[in-house]
């Protein structure tokens, strides 16, 4: 870019998106942009958070501190788009509900200011709002003329009575890679090591939050068919408690189901004590059903310490996860068919390891940190200089 004065200037970028805390997919995402060194060498850029929620019990919660920090990132973009030139905006929004309601005016105020977009989208829903009010107008003005970076294909049709094809971009989430060896599981509760005098049995891990649409009850109730199949196991659940399931429901569900002993409630895990659990494990499940899922980074985390995953076809799952080769897609909210799929793998640990080994090298050909990157850094560069590129007014 050459400023008035004929320099050669780094394109300027407007980043506006969640940041951790808390710690989900978009917020970790958003960091890892941030963060970026390849993108931070490329661009200037400036940041503004625009979570309102601090921890995960807020998220969903009326607080009195969410609006003034609404206010906050509203003051601090109109601040920012009046004294300085950006070459393009970035927006990592919600698109559907109450969600892209928050959202929206952080979009309409580039649009006032005459600036290029570019929405990343790291959910969906937004099919489901386009006949009602105000969904009907203010997402076709909210996008109009903008350009979107989808994770997958698979989700344009959630947007395509909005958004043309032409003026989507596709760029799976990557995470970094490393080697992991069995040495992380040390510093592990001793009943969490399988001995080499007991029977062997294996290890299932579920990590997500305890809501049921990532299937919690969906796995118990699987965890039920294959106990009665007499194949030996335990099941790890990893993550945070919310309103829809707490540790004690957890408790309860597990224990109304006879599955003592056999599914156990960990709690949050980060940093190490996440890749020791990941470690130890034989098979990932995550059997969701969530009608916003789009791309879990948590089966990326899977595939990078070389686990088989179960999961199903919701999102783009099945870009990541090809049934058959690196994992089994089972049918959604159908405890059998996961039954069904776990068993296969707990049955035949030459499959386990073999898909486990096609999960690291699927990862490392096509979802990793560098691959994401370098593709974002395309598609800033080509939104930035393509003088074809309206405004986005």
């Amino acid at each position: 870019m050459v400023d008035m004065t004929g320099k050669i200037r780094k394109p300027r970028i407007l980043f506006i998106g969640t940041l951790p805390p808390p710690v989900h997919g978009s917020a970790v995402v958003s960091q890892q942009i941030k963060e970026s060194k390849v993108i931070n060498e490329t661009f200037d850029g400036d940041w503004i958070n625009l979570g309102t929620s601090r921890t995960m019990d807020e998220i969903g919660e009326k607080t009195i501190a969410k609006p003034f920090r609404l206010l906050e990132a509203l003051c601090k973009e109109f601040w920012y788009l009046l004294t300085k030139h950006y070459d393009l905006c970035y927006l990592a929004i919600t698109c559907h509900g109450i969600g892209f309601l928050k959202d929206s005016p952080f979009i309409l105020m580039t649009k006032l200011f005459r600036r290029k977009i570019i929405i990343h989208q790291h959910n969906k829903g937004m099919s489901r709002d386009l006949d009602r009010w105000p969904y009907r107008w203010l997402l076709p003005l909210c996008y109009k003329n903008a350009k979107v970076i989808l994770l997958s294909w698979r989700l344009y049709p959630d947007i395509e009575k909005v958004v043309r094809k032409e003026d989507v971009f596709i760029c799976p989430n990557g995470i970094k890679v490393q080697e992991y060896h069995d040495s992380v599981v040390q510093g592990l509760p001793e009943t969490w090591i399988t001995k080499p005098d007991t029977k062997r049995f294996s290890r299932l891990l579920f990590l997500s939050n305890l809501i049921e649409s990532k299937g919690v009850l969906v796995l118990l109730d699987a965890l039920v068919t294959l106990k009665d199949k007499g194949y030996l196991f335990v099941c790890d659940f990893v993550g945070g408690e919310t309103k829809e399931i707490d540790a004690k429901r957890f408790n309860a569900e597990v224990e109304k189901r006879g599955l003592d002993g056999q599914a156990f409630y960990r709690g949050r895990k980060h940093g190490e004590k996440k890749e020791r659990i990941f470690e130890q494990a034989d098979i990932f499940v995550l059997p969701t059903y969530y009608d916003n899922e789009c791309f879990p980074l948590v089966l990326l985390e899977a595939m990078a310490h070389k686990k088989p995953v179960v999961s199903t076809d919701e999102g783009g799952i099945p870009d990541m996860i090809l049934d058959g080769e690196n994992g089994l897609i089972s049918m959604r909210n159908d405890p059998g068919s996961l039954a069904c799929c776990i068993g296969k793998l707990i049955k035949n640990e030459d499959l386990r390891k073999q898909m486990g080994i096609n999960s690291f090298q699927r990862l490392k050909k096509h979802f990793t940190d560098e691959k994401f990157e370098n593709n974002l850094l395309y598609i800033f560069n080509l939104a930035c200089q393509e003088r074809g590129m309206p405004f986005s007014v």
